[in-house]
């Protein structure tokens, strides 16, 4: 009883200490407006207009005073960087008769793979404890026996996929091909001769003055890079639209080898899409959901070991796949260390600047042996959007960020629902965020993803507009069964 009530007592006094030290300005501010203005009030209207008329204004001085202001003025707003706005998104929802349940998936394995149980049993516990669902989509390629990718089943995967997110939401923003400025297609494996972005081009016949790009192997943190692009773009084009398209096709990411780092693929990743249209101009301000505050990239490719972690690459037997290192946590652990090293003073309240401070100087000046101080960064933002890369991804950051079952629950959703997206499954735990009703205007909402190379970057939006009920989404026909409780342990 003693220690609930020391617990509840140091709450308190910490949410005091957040509330003084966040709003010491405003604590300062007011008592000098007050005694000025009772000071004002003291005074009668002959004194007033006595210290009026001994202010002595020199034509010349004013003129001069009131262009400097407005050169400055001009040169500030001048320079100050445009606003980014996400107008809308939307996300792939694959077709039902695409859906791998997990003793349909068991049973593709055992059939293809007769020769090696063993590799069998090893995946159907990886599946066990993967955190994915019964709803997940896999490509027809990937359940034939054996399975059989070619660049034509991916093709029609990537047409599939790409094609449906843009009319979703072309549809959805009323947006009209003629007006879309700047496209970006981004996808790790899959990197055909004409590009996919050339493939958009022809469907939708776009501008012949697009500016399109194509982004291949950037891995699961590809979004959030062809966002960062599309900003740097709309940084130097006024009046612009970007659509960036974000996917993976899974037809030829299956692996019918022997090598366990290689086959997790099989057992985490899913179909998946998303496209986002972004705007900077003002007439999209009003009716944008998002506005981009902050976007931070970390790359640890230079250290070797961060380099491989993620690899594509062929095996003993010469069949070609992508190995996860079992180092891939550590490393993910120290590039989210670097990244909120970046972000965190950009987002922080002062009151957990300061407690970092002091942390700090304790550790490297005064050397006392103090733990590290885990900054709060539920003070920063309202929700959060982790890269649903499997159940030890989601763990680890939620151990590290030291968030609630509720800060992670989209992400933990996301990948039971639709499995490993890569690079599109911040956008599906978004939409879940406001499927649940649960995005209001001025909310903060992090997204965080992890990538092959080994790369760590997040982006940071604000709410424009409360988002009420969708009538659209991946989301719309399930979400009143979510959240749902996860098994440790699957019986399969």
């Amino acid at each position: 009883m003693a220690s609930l009530s020391n617990s509840v007592k140091l709450k308190y006094f910490k949410l005091g200490y957040q509330y003084l030290v966040n709003h010491i300005l405003t604590f300062f501010l007011i008592p000098i407006l007050m005694g000025f203005l009772i000071k004002i009030l003291s005074l009668g209207s002959d004194q007033i207009f006595e210290i009026w008329s001994s202010l002595h204004f020199d034509l010349l001085q004013f003129l001069g005073s009131s262009l400097m202001i407005i050169f400055f003025a001009t040169v500030y707003f001048m320079s100050k960087p445009r606003s980014i706005y996400l107008v809308d998104y939307a996300c792939f929802k694959p077709p039902a008769s695409y859906r791998v349940p997990h003793s349909t998936l068991v049973e593709h394995l055992r059939l293809s793979n007769k020769d090696n149980p063993e590799i069998v049993e090893f995946q159907r516990r990886i599946l066990q404890r993967s955190g994915l669902g019964d709803e997940t989509c896999l490509a027809p390629a990937n359940l034939y026996i054996p399975p059989t990718p070619s660049l034509e089943a991916s093709r029609v995967e990537a047409e599939l996929i790409l094609f449906s997110v843009i009319d979703d939401l072309l549809k959805k923003t009323g947006t009209k091909t003629k007006d879309i400025d700047i496209l970006i297609v981004n996808c790790s494996i899959v990197s055909p001769t004409p590009s996919l972005s050339a493939m958009v081009i022809n469907k939708y016949k776009l501008r012949s003055n697009i500016k399109s790009f194509n982004l291949s192997g950037m891995g699961c943190s590809a979004s959030l890079i062809s966002i960062d692009l599309a900003r740097d773009l709309l940084q130097v084009h006024p009046n612009s639209c970007a659509l960036v398209v974000s996917t993976e096709i899974t037809t030829p990411n299956y692996y019918s080898g022997n090598e366990r780092s290689m086959v997790l693929i099989n057992c985490l990743f899913r179909m998946g899409g998303a496209a986002i249209l972004l705007s900077n101009r003002k007439a999209d301000r009003s009716r944008s959901k998002y506005q981009l505050l902050h976007l931070v990239r970390t790359h640890k490719g230079a250290d070797d070991e961060a380099y491989r972690c993620i690899h594509e690459q062929e095996d003993t037997q010469g069949i070609q796949g992508v190995s996860l290192s079992k180092d891939l946590m550590l490393i993910a652990g120290e590039a989210l260390k670097s990244n909120i090293t970046t972000i965190g003073p950009l987002v922080l309240p002062a009151s957990e600047k300061l407690l970092f401070l002091f942390t700090l100087i304790g550790q490297k000046i005064l050397k006392l042996k103090w733990k590290p101080y885990i900054p709060d960064f539920k003070q920063a933002f309202e929700h959060f959007c982790i890269h649903a890369g499997g159940r030890g991804v989601i763990d680890e950051l939620q151990k590290k960020l030291q968030l609630s079952a509720k800060d992670v629950e989209a992400s933990r959703m996301t990948l039971h629902r639709f499995g490993n997206t890569s690079s599109s499954s911040i956008w599906y735990e978004m939409n879940y965020i406001e499927s649940k009703g649960r995005m209001k205007k001025g909310d903060r909402v992090w997204q965080i993803a992890f990538g092959s190379g080994f790369k760590c970057n997040s982006a940071v939006w604000k709410c424009n507009r409360t988002i009420t009920t969708l009538t659209d989404g991946p989301w719309l026909d399930c979400i009143g069964r979510y959240p749902v409780s996860i098994s440790q342990v699957l019986d399969l």
